[in-house]
C-alpha cells in the first residue's frame, strides 16, 4: 500500500499505553486531527530526543485538539516504562509485528525495522502532511498546522 498526501489514512488497531482495549484510529480518534509518528525503538538516543520534542510541544497541539500518537515495534510494557521515564502526556502504541507500520509505508522488511516518519491527519483522517526528517518533524508539523489554520482548513 502506498501512502500519499490527501489520501485517507488507513484504520488500524494497536495496544495502547492508555488502556486495556486496543486503540482503534477511526473509533477512538473520530473527528480528531492526529499526529501519528513512527519511530524505531524506545530508549535509544535519537528516538528519546524525538519523543521529548513531541512532549515539549504537546501543549501547542493539545490547544488545537490534535491528538499525538507515537508508534514503534516495542511491546506495551516497554512503552509504559518509556512513557513514565520521560513523562509523556500522549499515548504510545505497540506494533510488535510491524503491521501498522506496513500500512503506513513505515516498515523496512529486509531489516525488520520501523522507519522514522510522521503523518499529520485532519479531522477526517486524510493525510495533510508527511515528514521523513527527524529534524523537520516538530518545526514542519508546527508550520503546517499554522498554515492550515490560516487557510481555515479543518484540522
Amino acid at each position: 500500500m502506498s501512502i500519499a498526501l490527501h489520501t485517507q489514512a488507513p484504520n488500524f488497531q494497536a495496544q495502547s499505553t492508555q488502556g486495556e482495549e486496543p486503540f482503534d484510529l477511526y473509533k477512538q480518534a473520530q473527528g480528531e486531527a492526529v499526529i501519528l509518528y513512527f519511530y524505531p525503538k524506545d530508549f535509544t538516543p535519537v528516538c528519546t530526543l524525538e519523543v521529548c520534542e513531541f512532549r515539549d510541544t504537546f501543549e501547542f497541539f493539545k490547544k488545537l485538539n490534535i491528538r499525538v500518537l507515537g508508534i514503534s515495534k516495542d511491546d506495551i510494557e516497554t512503552h509504559r516504562k518509556f512513557k513514565e521515564a520521560h513523562q509523556l502526556p500522549f499515548e504510545l502504541l505497540a506494533d510488535p509485528d510491524g503491521e501498522v507500520a506496513r500500512l503506513y509505508d513505515a516498515y523496512m522488511p529486509e531489516i525488520k525495522f520501523t522507519k522514522r516518519v510522521t503523518y499529520l491527519l485532519d479531522t477526517n483522517h486524510r493525510i495533510v502532511h508527511i515528514s521523513n526528517n527527524i529534524f523537520e518533524n516538530q518545526e514542519g508539523i508546527l508550520a503546517m498546522v499554522k498554515e492550515l489554520q490560516e487557510k481555515a482548513t479543518v484540522l
